[in-house]
């Protein structure tokens, strides 16, 4: 049997307290963090620490609320000016094939942080669902964060 290891997964599988504060409000609060992308003027764009690909992204705005009804038109402007640059960087770098882009707005539509409204971002290539996930329960992810994230803000300041 082929083993893949994923040691960054074990922080998640492991911890109960999943919820102790806002994914987001602290992301904004450190934007220099190796998970932050960028921040703009109303929004914040950062790479999930459990991606469903490669270089999923999470853009969400910087004021915290839970529905896209009570954001302002200046921060859902910002938001999608950011996932216009979330995107060209990950073309830029990750050259994929489309993307899946989306917001779960509750629990009930897969939504993991229910209180902070965010978008994702996910780039995909041709022939990225395979065997693993249908039979496995598993999704192999090829590149650390912290290479990515060293890759797409160097890019974005290029």
């Amino acid at each position: 049997m082929d083993r893949l290891w994923a040691p960054w997964r074990d922080g998640y599988i492991r911890n109960n307290k999943r919820n102790k504060g806002c994914i987001f409000c602290k992301a904004k609060k450190y934007p220099s963090s190796e998970q932050v992308i960028f921040k703009s003027k109303k929004s914040i764009c950062l790479l999930n620490i459990y991606p469903y690909n490669n270089g999923h992204i999470l853009i969400s705005p910087l004021r915290h609320f839970g529905d896209i009804s009570a954001a302002s038109e200046e921060e859902l402007l910002d938001i999608f000016r950011s996932l216009k640059r979330a995107k060209r960087l990950l073309e830029k770098t990750l050259k994929p094939h489309g993307f899946n882009i989306g917001f779960n707005l509750g629990r009930a539509a897969g939504a993991g942080v229910i209180g902070h409204l965010h978008l994702h971002l996910v780039p995909r290539w041709t022939g990225d669902v395979n065997f693993m996930p249908v039979s496995g329960n598993s999704k192999v992810i090829s590149q650390s964060l912290k290479e990515l994230a060293k890759i797409l803000k160097k890019a974005d300041h290029e």
